[in-house]
């Protein structure tokens, strides 16, 4: 390679390595910054279930009452073409039958069993009197004001095209969030209603950290506006130390490092985008969190998460 050529090619890696820094760090200078039509730092997972049954109105009551900024929910639809608030399609686990929810009708539902264990809290179960599984609607009507972040559970158009005429029925695109993990849910989601703002699902999710690695985002639009992450390492907590082999133990590492980066928070806040991490139980955890810039943190434990933030915020 002649000298010319070597100063040309070094000449247009320092200009890129330079405009891309100076966008990641100042992003509307090219973007504009996406208008928030409300921010949550408190996201009630499985509406406050640590401390009620699961997806009850029990549940999100107490969320609402301590204070949430927004409430997270799980839908499917039934026989009968229902919108019902449910983790599971199967309901084995949360009643005891073994039955899908889109096999029956709304009124021959199961009612939720005593107890059920908390998924990201090890050896912590949750219980309560509420053992109804409430419609959609119902907690639209209960907590008009409070905004709600939806989880379409499974690929159906119906469930899509119903939660949408919902939303708005009852007028509330401008405090909703919806999606999946599945970039296929959420292109649907965003063809039957763009004015609900929408999730990263994973396929995103794994783009925007190649753009950020590489130092292409700054220079790239993104339509979503809301970013929705796990933080790997609250997996170390849920298992026992010996069951875990060095790779399963490296690999979660690996994805603490490439995921937990707060130059990527501050880039996406920056730009107007949301930025929550999940599902949070431990004081250790939320700091950890609002350290690294997220903008709100998912929690079991809405009570504790209030606490904190009132102590963090002090």
């Amino acid at each position: 390679m002649s000298s010319t050529a070597a100063f040309y090619l070094l000449s247009t890696l320092g200009g890129y390595l330079v405009t891309s820094f100076l966008l990641l760090k100042y992003p509307t200078l090219l973007h504009p910054r996406k208008k928030q039509r409300f921010l949550s730092k408190h996201t009630s997972h499985h509406r406050g279930a640590g401390k009620n049954l699961e997806n009850t109105m029990a549940a999100f009551q107490h969320a609402v009452t301590i204070g949430t900024d927004m409430l997270e929910l799980d839908c499917h639809i039934t026989k009968d073409e229902q919108v019902v608030v449910s983790h599971d399609e199967n309901l084995k686990r949360s009643t005891g039958v073994n039955v899908n929810i889109s096999d029956l009708k709304y009124c021959e539902l199961p009612p939720y069993l005593g107890k059920l264990d908390v998924t990201f809290q090890r050896a912590c179960q949750c219980e309560g009197k509420d053992n109804r599984i409430p419609l959609l609607k119902e907690v639209f009507e209960a907590f008009p004001n409070t905004p709600i972040n939806i989880d379409i559970k499974v690929n159906n158009n119906v469930l899509i095209k119903n939660v949408s005429e919902l939303v708005k029925q009852y007028r509330r695109e401008h405090i909703m969030v919806w999606g999946n993990a599945s970039y296929e849910i959420v292109e649907k989601c965003y063809r039957e209603n763009s004015d609900i703002p929408i999730l990263f699902s994973l396929q995103r999710v794994l783009l925007i950290l190649g753009l950020f690695f590489t130092g292409l985002l700054p220079f790239v639009p993104i339509r979503e506006q809301f970013f929705e992450i796990p933080m790997p390492s609250i997996i170390l907590k849920l298992k026992e130390p010996h069951t875990m082999s060095r790779s399963q133990k490296f690999l979660i590492w690996l994805s603490d490092i490439l995921l937990m980066r707060k130059a990527l928070f501050d880039h996406l806040t920056a730009r107007g985008i949301q930025v929550y991490i999940w599902v949070l139980n431990e004081e250790q955890e939320y700091k950890g969190a609002f350290d690294l810039g997220a903008t709100g943190v998912m929690t079991d434990y809405p009570t504790k998460l209030k606490d904190f933030l009132h102590n963090f915020s002090a």
